[in-house]
């Protein structure tokens, strides 16, 4: 072990220390921090509005679990400049993500507690932790590249700017510590601009002859910046150009379509990848074992869980009390929706994930999902109310009209880039295929932030559109067994298995 290994983890001691009482039992640390939570916001306007007086079993009964629509009176009130809302203080930036809502964008509040306490901790105990399991590990010697996301002033209806708002690593990366500076690439003038191409060119400059020894981010993402760095040096594989890259830090979506085409484009057999669960509104959890899939679920990082089986939300969001589990009573392998409340401010709130336990002491989870239908294969988060709005306005705008549609993911390959696939059956076609996909694209940009940015950034190609025949669905329907009654067709899906059905049902 090297000496700077050695430092490193006798600085870490305490937060190794922590991690192994939480994986005993994690039920002190959750109920301590909710009371925590409680006593310090009795005086916002939240606190006040919904009885704080300390004590959880009032809290328990006095605040019901929302969705995001139902924080936005707050979330406006924040983006006006009041203070004291649903944090004490002032609440400086919002990070900006679509979502289960019915607007464009959400912005989820991002408290200065949060990013510290929170944020940058639940990395700093991932890191700590692949060290310990590592220790020969090569990582702090060299280089961490982040592809990180942009931030601006958000301006009001009024034009005054109170707040920052933008993707939650581009805030990270704006409040990052100096020495995280030091040790991180490209530059954060860089690793903030807004434009996809011409940030990946800049990197492309800047640190192809840099020592990178890690690499974080949404997979899709860095997997076109890793073939720009491959075709910008003339190599082969990555490996050639950063012969010490061992880690990679993902999330936001499923590595699983991607991991063949990294094996591909890195051949090193040192080269590790570690999931963590860092969201907009949270720094959850971390896989802290690379030969196991499950994430540790990080229950001392100043985020409190409410768990509610999927078959119990409905009645939950209605209003109806003794649903939720906590880690206390959450049993392996039932689907759980997951609420949070956070130093950040969100109180019980619906984040629109799904989880599943994998093990208890270790409290180990892993993602199943999101509570409503959505495609989420490169981070659009593209949801089924922008989809049907879309589809509504292309056709208003080029005269058709259809009957069904399902849309999957294109997935990215050597060749090329990865997208959406529409199958749809009209019911009056319109006089131009091309531009009515070219319609639909922009329509789903209008309705959709996130997949506006990776369309603009060069992630995603634009859709591709499949012309079914007449009686296509109805026919797929009925070898399944779906005629009549309740049965809709899937609209959205994070696979190909529903259009590859379709597709081969309808032989075409």
């Amino acid at each position: 072990m090297s000496v700077l290994n050695k430092l490193i983890l006798t600085y870490g001691s305490g937060i190794l220390k922590n991690l192994d009482k939480e994986r005993k039992n994690p039920v002190p640390f959750q109920m301590e921090m909710l009371g925590r939570f409680i006593d310090k916001a009795g005086h916002t306007m939240f606190g006040k509005e919904h009885g704080f007086d300390g004590t959880i079993e009032s809290f328990m009964k006095n605040v019901p679990f929302r969705e995001y629509d139902d924080f936005t009176p707050y979330i406006d009130r924040i983006m006006k400049g009041e203070d004291n809302v649903l944090w004490p203080g002032h609440t400086g930036w919002m990070a900006k993500s679509s979502g289960t809502s019915s607007s464009k964008s959400k912005f989820l509040p991002v408290t200065h507690e949060s990013l510290h306490k929170c944020h940058f901790s639940g990395m700093t105990a991932m890191l700590i932790s692949y060290l310990n399991a590592n220790p020969d590990s090569r990582v702090f010697s060299g280089k961490a590249l982040t592809l990180g996301g942009s931030v601006s002033p958000h301006a009001t209806e009024a034009g005054k700017s109170h707040i920052m708002a933008g993707d939650l690593s581009g805030i990270m990366l704006s409040n990052s510590p100096a020495i995280a500076e030091f040790s991180r690439r490209p530059s954060r003038s860089v690793a903030t601009i807004a434009d996809f191409d011409r940030k990946v060119e800049e990197i492309c400059k800047s640190c192809s002859k840099q020592k990178i020894t890690s690499i974080s981010g949404v997979p899709s993402w860095n997997l076109v910046m890793l073939k720009r760095i491959m075709e910008y040096n003339s190599a082969k594989n990555i490996s050639e150009v950063w012969p010490g890259l061992e880690l990679f830090m993902h999330g936001g979506t499923s590595m699983d379509p991607y991991r063949d085409e990294y094996r591909r484009i890195i051949p090193s057999s040192n080269m590790k990848y570690l999931e963590n669960y860092n969201a907009s509104e949270g720094y959850f959890a971390f896989q802290d074992d690379s030969n196991d899939k499950s994430m540790l679920l990080c229950c001392n990082n100043n985020v409190f869980y409410e768990f509610i089986p999927v078959e119990s939300l409905d009645r939950v969001i209605a209003g109806e009390h003794g649903l939720a589990e906590t880690v206390e009573n959450v049993s392996v392998g039932k689907a759980y929706a997951l609420a949070i409340t956070t130093n950040a401010g969100l109180w019980r709130y619906l984040i629109g994930d799904t989880v599943m336990f994998t093990s208890l002491y270790p409290h180990k989870i892993r993602i199943l999902g999101r509570t409503k239908l959505f495609i989420n294969a490169f981070g659009e988060e593209l949801m089924i109310s922008n989809a049907d709005e879309a589809i509504a306005d292309a056709c208003r705008i080029c005269g058709a009209t259809v009957n069904e549609y399902t849309v999957a993911p294109v997935f990215m390959t050597a060749e090329k880039k990865g997208g959406h696939e529409w199958a749809i059956e009209f019911t009056m076609e319109p006089e131009d295929m091309e531009q009515f996909a070219e319609t639909l694209d922009k329509c789903i940009c209008s309705h959709n932030s996130d997949y506006e940015a990776k369309r603009n950034s060069g992630v995603m190609d634009i859709l591709k559109l499949r012309v079914m025949k007449k009686g296509s669905f109805m026919k797929w329907m009925e070898t399944r067994g779906r005629l009549g009654g309740q049965n809709k067709v899937p609209r959205l899906s994070n696979d190909r298995k529903i259009l590859e059905s379709l597709i081969a049902n309808s032989g075409k």
